[in-house]
């Protein structure tokens, strides 16, 4: 069992901080533990988590915000989403959203189905899990195969 679970991510300061420091194999076990969670509402801040728990996760989820990727829009009400990017902040790249099994281990997560409503990224299936109120963990496939990790966090509700 991996040191870091649930309630101690729950507990940190913040979640994605907190997941940068995590090995792979951690997050693995992380998305593993939780649960699927209410689909996401409005606009979530990403962090890409390539080479976690390494010297320069921190430095490429940084320039990856800075250039490529700053996070998605949810729709519940429609079941879709709009990523988040260029260092403009452009809304492009649509995706599916709905509940099915995930992949990884077979139990309920969040979808991200890009097959059907993007010519750039049709072969790309996302999955996520809440892993603390507001912080969901996800996993990026390009056709079957595992490519990389995410977080998306949410500001508290109030």
């Amino acid at each position: 069992m991996t040191e870091f679970s649930q309630a101690s991510i729950a507990g940190s300061g913040s979640t994605v901080d907190m997941m940068l420091t995590m090995r792979t194999k951690e997050l693995d076990t992380l998305f593993h533990d939780s649960s699927a969670g209410d689909i996401p509402k409005g606009r979530g801040k990403g962090t890409v988590l390539f080479a976690p728990g390494t010297f320069i996760a921190r430095f490429v989820a940084f320039i990856a915000y800075l250039v490529l990727w700053r996070g998605k829009v949810f729709d519940p009400q429609r079941g879709d989403l709009l990523n988040i990017v260029s260092p403009f902040g452009v809304r492009a790249i649509r995706a599916k959203v709905y509940k099915e099994q995930s992949w990884i281990d077979d139990r309920e997560c969040v979808v991200l189905d890009y097959s059907k409503t993007s010519r750039v990224a049709h072969w790309i299936r996302d999955e996520i899990r809440e892993v603390a109120p507001g912080a969901f963990l996800g996993q990026v496939f390009w056709g079957r195969r595992k490519l990389l990790m995410f977080a998306l966090e949410y500001p508290p509700e109030g």
